[in-house]
């Protein structure tokens, strides 16, 4: 009896020791998303000729409604770019980016964050601040170079200037400001401020693109300058071309066209 009961005894002692020296399972390092740079190239065109600093108040260009005139100032900013990938989901890469045609420099811009390698269909960004970023005073670079908006027709930052000369209705040269921010009206003896950024969606129909680990991409954003004046309001100069910043009409039309004046170029790896 004590000899069968020393044998139970030992027997439960080597399973539970078995049992508790059996090899664990390897764990699975969890997978981390390849990541690289994506930088944007903001190119400035006119009817397809790409406009450069040594176009400035020497170029002449005529547009849809016939106007000559010539650009002395392209100045303008875009936020929150986003990344469209083919399954659906987003990259963020929030932050903005000002273009000065003046400073060619500013028309290259590497968002801080990376992006995930994988197949893509399109970008996304504001033109301008939307209402949560259009603060005043809030960022000292664009302070510096007299972006305000200001507060009296609704504070914040500039979206756009877009200034020159244009021959009117008599032949004599005037100036235009092209000037887009938010829009300002007079309602009931009281003046009120309506968001005029929006929002602009560029999808690559041509099946897309890829983000590859290790190999930075380089994508080009072209503004077509002659859509502000054409599509789908036909700007007439001589009726809109100074004292527009406080012109409701006026910053909704533009925010009109707006819309269209951006499109895809090339996208290709960094050589």
């Amino acid at each position: 009896m004590k000899t069968t009961l020393k044998f139970s005894i030992c027997l439960l002692a080597m399973t539970t020791f078995l049992f508790s020296c059996k090899e664990e399972e390897p764990i699975e390092p969890k997978q981390v998303e390849a990541e690289t740079e994506v930088s944007f190239i903001f190119k400035q065109k006119y009817n397809g000729s790409e406009v450069l600093t040594s176009d400035l108040a020497t170029t002449q260009y005529t547009n849809e409604k016939g106007n000559i005139h010539t650009i002395s100032k392209l100045q303008y900013l875009v936020s929150n770019i986003t990344l469209h990938r083919t399954d659906g989901s987003e990259v963020d890469l929030g932050g903005y980016n000002f273009v000065d045609i003046d400073k060619p420099l500013t028309r290259f811009y590497t968002p801080g964050v990376r992006v995930p390698e994988g197949k893509y269909s399109g970008i996304s960004m504001t033109f301008g601040f939307d209402e949560e970023d259009n603060r005043d005073g809030a960022y000292t670079d664009l302070n510096a170079v007299s972006w305000s908006w200001p507060m009296m027709i609704g504070g914040g930052y500039h979206f756009l200037k877009f200034e020159g000369m244009f021959q009117d209705n008599t032949g004599s040269m005037k100036g235009f400001a092209y000037h887009n921010g938010t829009a300002s009206k007079m309602e009931n003896g009281s003046r009120v401020h309506e968001a005029n950024h929006f929002r602009v969606r560029l999808w690559d129909y041509n099946g897309g693109f890829e983000v590859k680990s290790g190999e930075r991409l380089n994508i080009d954003i072209d503004m077509n300058i002659e859509e502000w004046f054409k599509n789908p309001v036909l700007w007439d100069l001589n009726q809109y071309h100074m004292m527009l910043m406080p012109n409701y009409t006026a910053q909704k039309m533009m925010n009109k066209n707006g819309k269209s004046v951006f499109a895809l170029g090339t996208i290709a790896p960094e050589l």
